[in-house]
This record gives structure tokens, sequence and C-alpha cells, in this order.
């Protein structure tokens, strides 16, 4: 059913589309609740896109009365009240302030370690297999506790084969079109060697996602996306369009607009990312605004385009990072600009355009990847500009400084765009009844019809690994999934 009935309640229902379906128990008719297995190979909300759907999805599926576990490696999710945490550790090589590191003998365990220290010796990216070895293993020790087994894009060899529970596998874009992206950013063939070797694990994860019974998505453009990349048939692709956070990104009259501000989400090193057009668009932008400032919510990389583009454009004051903040920092960081900017030149859904619309800020936004799924119609939630653009991307952002009507209009249709369709508790419902759908097909040993299956009750967590909870932020690995903080 299209977007449009889903935010109207009517239509016929679609495997195509499932923001808007689904019941008060995530799949209607009345089932029993569902022992959901949640795996996470890496977690923390604060720098990754990943880390926001592992939180924002097991809280959901928990409210609709589903018993959810999320098994992850570091860095370590922070989860909400009443969603348990697994730890299975990594040997976390990527932990700051020592990235890169050689372990000491006395933190090897077994021969997954030893496979981690020498992917990572020789210039590779270890986790998503590693953790799907481990993760394998602690499964095995605890057949038959959960009734479905949700993998958040690690798609590793240890995944494939029997699990003891149906598999879904949720994967937000092909990291291949990272990969493509980093090596034309490449200056010369020992970067582009480097890259390619990084990104070695992108062809286990070809392999793996095609032979993956289940594979859900966030946005249309990401299924062709995956379709194209990984050649997984498009028949066993379903989309659920994910959100934001309704109630935390929200507006707040109280918060003053700060004048000329803009703010953006984005990893400085990240060529996907768009930051150094954007940077050239300020400095055009200033010419004729010049209290124009922007506001980065990620890291700052301390060499490289984006850094030596503000160097070359004098606009060491007028750019500022920001990181590590919390939730309502951040709101309130995006509730104060006059405009909020995603320049990114592919994004598989676009959080932060999102969450920057939820809070009623005016976007200006590229048309990269799903974006406009998100995003919605030039001039009528958004402003939208060709990705990579930053002659575009500046004229929409002094077009909107220059215009306060327009700023209102706009942030008011935005935030009703993600009330329709772009709210968490839609997520859950429609990834739950997914999850109702891939245990009836391997109870009729097919991929069959799309039914509901009965599941057995929730029973108490229980295994060798120790459920506990971490509210620490940790830092990702500096490559291999999409950044959101």
């Amino acid at each position: 059913m299209t977007a449009e009935a889903i935010a109207a309640g009517t239509g016929p229902e679609s495997q195509d589309d499932r923001g808007g379906r689904g019941g008060e128990d995530g799949g209607g008719g009345g089932e029993r609740p569902l022992r959901i297995a949640l795996l996470s190979y890496k977690g923390n909300p604060f720098c990754g896109g990943q880390g926001v759907y592992v939180r924002h999805l097991s809280r959901e599926l928990a409210r609709l009365g589903h018993s959810v576990e999320v098994i992850g490696a570091q860095p370590y999710p922070v989860l909400d009240e009443g969603v348990p945490l697994t730890e299975l550790a990594s040997l976390d090589l990527y932990r700051q302030p020592d990235p890169f590191r050689t372990p000491r003998r006395d933190e090897f365990r077994d021969w997954i370690d030893a496979v981690e220290v020498a992917t990572m010796w020789t210039g590779g990216f270890p986790e998503p297999l590693t953790f799907s070895l481990r993760a394998r293993r602690h499964l095995a020790a605890r057949a038959g506790q959960f009734d479905v087994i949700h993998d958040n894009q690690t798609l590793g060899y240890g995944l494939l084969g029997d699990l003891g529970a149906p598999l879904v596998t949720t994967i937000h874009h092909p990291i291949t079109v990272d990969r493509r992206l980093d090596l034309d950013a490449a200056e010369d063939w020992r970067r582009r060697a480097s890259v390619r070797r990084w990104y070695g694990f992108t062809r286990m994860q070809k392999r793996v996602a095609r032979r993956l019974p289940s594979v859900l998505t966030v946005s249309g453009s990401s299924r062709q996306e995956i379709t194209d990349h990984l050649g997984v048939r498009a028949d066993r692709i379903d989309v659920v369009h994910i959100g934001a956070d309704t109630e935390l990104f929200s507006p707040d009259p109280a918060v003053r607009e700060i004048p000329g501000r803009i703010v953006t989400t984005s990893s400085a090193d990240v060529p996907l990312k768009g930051l150094v057009h954007l940077v050239e668009a300020l400095a055009k932008l200033r010419t004729e605004h010049p209290d124009a400032h922007l506001v980065v919510v990620g890291r700052r990389a301390e060499d490289g385009p984006v850094a030596q583009a503000i160097e070359r454009y004098g606009l060491e004051g007028a750019v500022e990072f920001v990181k590590g903040i919390s939730d309502a920092e951040l709101v309130d960081l995006v509730r104060g600009a006059q405009v909020a900017c995603v320049p990114s030149l592919y994004e598989g859904f676009s959080l932060p355009a999102a969450e920057a619309m939820a809070t009623g800020t005016p976007l200006v936004a590229t048309t990269g990847g799903a974006i406009p799924e998100v995003a919605g119609a030039d001039g009528e939630s958004c402003l939208a500009v060709p990705p990579g653009d930053a002659g575009a991307l500046a004229a929409a952002l002094g077009r909107l400084l220059d215009d306060a009507e327009l700023r209102a209009r706009l942030g008011t249709a935005g935030r009703e765009r993600v009330l329709a369709r772009f709210t968490w508790a839609r997520a859950a419902q429609g990834t739950a009844e997914l999850y109702r759908e891939a245990i009836a097909r391997q109870a009729h040993g097919r991929r069959g019809p799309r039914a509901a299956a009965p599941a057995a009750a929730p029973a108490s967590a229980a295994g060798s690994a120790t459920a506990v909870r971490t509210d620490v932020p940790r830092t990702d690995p500096p490559r291999g999934g999409g950044g959101r903080r």
C-alpha cells in the first residue's frame, strides 16, 4: 500500500511497505508475544545509525508485549528500560584512545580472537565475521529459547544454516555503496588499495545476503540497491520504514532560534555524507549572509578534504563540531537552528532528516538515495537539491535564511510528514508482522504465503552470557556502517 494510504489507514496491504501495519500486539489477530533475539555487532547510538535502530526498535517491540533480548558486541548498545543486553564481547580493537591496538596475550580466548586480530593486522575489518561466529556459538547453546532471530546487518558466515529459529536480517543499505564512494575519493593508489582491503568483508556480506530467506530494509531505494549490488532476489526483500522518536524530537517554542545557524549530522571523513560540499556551500553563503555558521554533530577530522576546505575558505570560526552529546542536547541543538541540512551523496534512509523534520526545523536535503522518500517533495516539506552541488546547497540555504514564512511552512509540513509515516511504533508493528511470516515460512518449509503463525509464550532469558545493561557510550570503528551523530 502507498505511504499515503498507510497514513490514511486505508487501502490493501502490501509486502513492500510495512510502516503502518499491525495492531497493538505487533501483528494483529491476538497472537501470543514473541521471544526475539536482536543481534547487533556494533551499537553505539551516538555515532552510528545501527545503534539508533537497535535501541528504538527493541524498545517499541517490548512495548508491543514481545520479549526482546539484544545480543551485541562493542561498542555496546545503549538500551531503554525493559530491554536486556547480553554482551558478546569482541577484542574491541578499535576502542579509543587506542584504535587498531594489539591485544595482550592473556586477552586471547580462542581461535575466533586470533582471526579477529589477524584480519585487523592485514588491514581488514573483522567484526562482521567474528561476531557472526560468536553469535552462532551462543545461539547454539540456547537452542529453543527464541522464536525468531533478527540480525542487524552483520551478514557474516556464522549466521548461515540452522540457528534454531527463523532468521530475519535487516540491511540498511549495501556497504558496497560506501566502498565505491570511498574509492572515488581516494587520492592515490595506496589509499585505494587500503580501501579495497578494509572493505574486504563486503564480499562475504554479498555471498551471505544471497542465501538469506528473509531480508528487511528501510526504504524502497535501499531495496533496489540490495538487488542491484548484492544480487538478492526482490521477492525476498520487504520494506519497513523506520523513523524518529517523535516524543523526543518535537517542537519547543521556548528554545531560542539562533540567527544564521545551520545544523547537520556527519562524520567528517566519510565521503558519502557530503560534508565537504556543505562546507563549500557555507563559504558561498557567507558572502551574502555573514552570520551563517554551521554546527556539525559528529567527529572532526584533523586532516582530509573537509579540514582542508575549512582552512581554504577561512571558515575556522564558522564551523563547529560537537560529539558525544545527550539526546536532549541534540534535540535542543536542532530546535535552535534556523535550518537543518542533509548534504549526503547517498543515504539508505536518513534518520537525521526525519529527526530534524520531527522538531519542526526546516530542512534542506539532497536527492541522494532514499532521502526523497523521507524528506518529501521539493517545496512541500523540504527544499531538495542534487547531491554534490555546493552552489545549489548555498542557494537553498540562503532562500530559507531569508524567508521566515517559508521556514515556518516547511517546518510544519515536515513534522506532519514524519508523524504520518515515520515513527518507531509503526516500524515495530511492521517488523513484528514480518517475524510471524518468517516463522510461518519455516514451519511450512518454504517462502510461502504471507500468513501469521502462532508463537510460543515468552520465557525468561538464560544462557551462557550474562544479561547486563550499560549506559557508557563507546566509539564505533572508523568504517563499516552508516553515521548518525
